[in-house]
């Protein structure tokens, strides 16, 4: 009868034990908490129902039976997910003849369990006080004993994850108890027991504790859609993770643009009167008064501006130029933020221009005078376009004024009645202002007409011309192939002297050239020193 019970209440155990080995059974049995990670215990206190079965447990040859009642009660203290330390206590009733009534063991030793979340199995092994009695009726004794074994808890979803049931817990022991002498020939009293046994038992486990802190509350928040025209409705809704689902979840939502209803983790926003723009909705949930039981988070919507059609406008500064001036050409489009990507393009009815963005560069090189007209088109990625004109008068050139010959200072040559060819100290300062005159202007030459009076030959104008230059070669150092020598018909004794620009041209009308190589000298030339006009008169000497 005890090895049928036994074989009943082992298949038993076996059943309980697959339904949690299979895999997947863990989904199907239970609901399952997808928002936490099950707890992992510090501390498990359990109780457990026991069947026990001695193995050549003898006195004499007169063997230990089984026992179908008994207790198990023990407390498990882990240090980490793994392992721990372990103190167990078993008892168990007297068999069906009445013997071993006092059979026991008070142990502790290491534990370590594999927890996969719902499923925990476990392997422990200790060693401690054995007590037993005989098999025919030894008095109760105390010894040593060892116990090695595994078990599997499976933690309930409920109750906080504080609860577990054990299906099977299957340990072997071995105990040492001497009874002291045996007393033969009967054997009813003394004798050593060495014991070896295996025992099944199943119970409950108060799990408590834990040995990781919960992991923080997150929450993540999301809105449909995310641009909308303002009018359009919004939904807002969250996600979280390590959420609790034992404890009560507090929702507030806040936004900075429109309108909040709803409650929970989703809510509607009603966009209506909202202005074109960026806008956030804050979410936030509480488990409690801990930081880690509290998690916000943030989405972005966007209210979209109403687009009006594409436009330009083209514009010109300065707006009338003269042939080869420049023109700033700008392209304006109202609120280019409103499109998409703008690409902007220039054309001209006459010069050349340039750009790539809302402003270009007209160079009217080579226009004819008249109108130009400038085209700017842009263009959306949409593919809409828009144009737009604008002018620019391109005015006839301006041509500078003609160069002018101007008369200078005018030398008179009646004073000196014995020297009339000769340059006089008062006709020297008219004729240093205009050496000044030809060194402002390099590029400018100077015409000296001589004039002379009936009375007088006609030699004495050339003269006068030639006496001229040699002051203003020889004393002002003026080049003298800028200076033009002339005697003219109108009558006096005199020179007059006119600065010819560049470009400018002398009216030679009434003036004869002067040949200067057929001037003959009367003497002196202008005035000086007779010493002084010897020196340069007198040839160098070669080295």
């Amino acid at each position: 009868m005890q090895v049928r019970l036994f074989r009943q209440f082992g298949a038993a155990v076996l059943a309980c034990a697959s339904v949690f080995l299979v895999p997947g059974a863990d989904a199907q049995a239970l609901p399952t908490v997808s928002h936490l990670p099950v707890r992992t215990s510090r501390v498990e206190l359990y109780g457990a129902y026991s069947y026990f079965h001695p193995v050549q447990a003898d006195i004499h040859e007169f063997y230990l039976q089984p026992v179908n009642t008994g207790a198990i009660a023990g407390v498990n203290v882990y240090f980490n997910r793994f392992l721990g330390v372990q103190a167990e206590g078993t008892f168990s009733t007297s068999s069906p003849n009445g013997s071993n009534v006092c059979m026991g063991t008070v142990q502790a030793g290491p534990v370590m369990r594999f927890q996969m979340r719902h499923v925990v199995p476990f392997v422990h092994a200790t060693a401690g006080g054995a007590k037993s009695g005989g098999p025919v009726f030894q008095s109760c004794a105390w010894g040593w004993g060892a116990t090695g074994g595994l078990g599997m808890d499976y933690v309930l979803p409920g109750f906080q994850e504080r609860l577990a049931i054990r299906p099977i817990q299957a340990d072997y022991e071995f105990n040492h108890v001497d009874h002291g002498p045996l007393v033969l020939p009967g054997g009813f009293d003394g004798g050593l027991m060495k014991m070896n046994a295996y025992r099944l038992s199943a119970g409950v486990v108060l799990r408590l504790g834990n040995v990781t802190p919960p992991a923080a509350l997150g929450m993540s928040c999301d809105v449909t859609p995310g641009d909308v025209n303002a009018g359009e409705p919004i939904t807002g809704k969250s996600e979280s993770i390590h959420q609790n689902p034992h404890k009560k979840t507090t929702y507030t939502w806040h936004t900075n643009g429109g309108k909040l209803s709803g409650t929970g983790d989703t809510v509607q926003i009603d966009t209506t009167g909202l202005a074109p723009g960026n806008y956030v909705l804050t979410g936030r949930m509480e488990q409690g008064r801990l930081p880690e039981q509290q998690a916000e988070c943030n989405a972005h919507f966007a209210v979209k501006a109403v687009l009006t059609p594409l436009s330009v406008t083209c514009s010109a500064s300065p707006y009338s130029v003269h042939p080869g001036d420049s023109v700033a050409i700008a392209s304006t489009v109202p609120s280019p933020e409103s499109y998409g990507g703008l690409m902007y393009g220039y054309t001209t009815s006459a010069g050349t221009v340039r750009g790539v963005g809302p402003t270009a560069t007209l160079n009217t090189s080579g226009a004819p005078t008249g109108t130009i007209t400038v085209t700017c088109t842009v263009r959306e990625d949409g593919g809409k376009t828009a144009t737009s004109n604008t002018t620019v008068q391109v005015l006839p050139a301006v041509l500078p004024p003609a160069p002018q010959t101007q008369a200078l200072c005018t030398i008179a040559f009646d004073r000196d009645k014995k020297r009339p060819a000769r340059v006089d100290n008062e006709a020297k300062g008219c004729l240093d202002d205009i050496a000044l005159s030809l060194q402002r202007q390099s590029d400018a030459h100077l015409v000296i007409v001589g004039s002379r009076d009936g009375t007088e030959s006609p030699d004495v104008a050339a003269e006068r011309s030639v006496n001229t230059k040699l002051y203003l070669t020889q004393e002002k150092g003026i080049d003298s192939s800028r200076i033009q020598l002339r005697t003219g018909d109108t009558a006096g004794r005199r020179v007059s002297q006119t600065l010819v620009p560049a470009g400018a041209t002398f009216d030679q009308t009434g003036t004869t050239n002067v040949e200067e190589s057929s001037v003959k000298s009367s003497g002196q030339p202008y005035a000086t020193s007779k010493k002084l006009w010897k020196l340069k008169l007198k040839p160098k000497k070669k080295k």
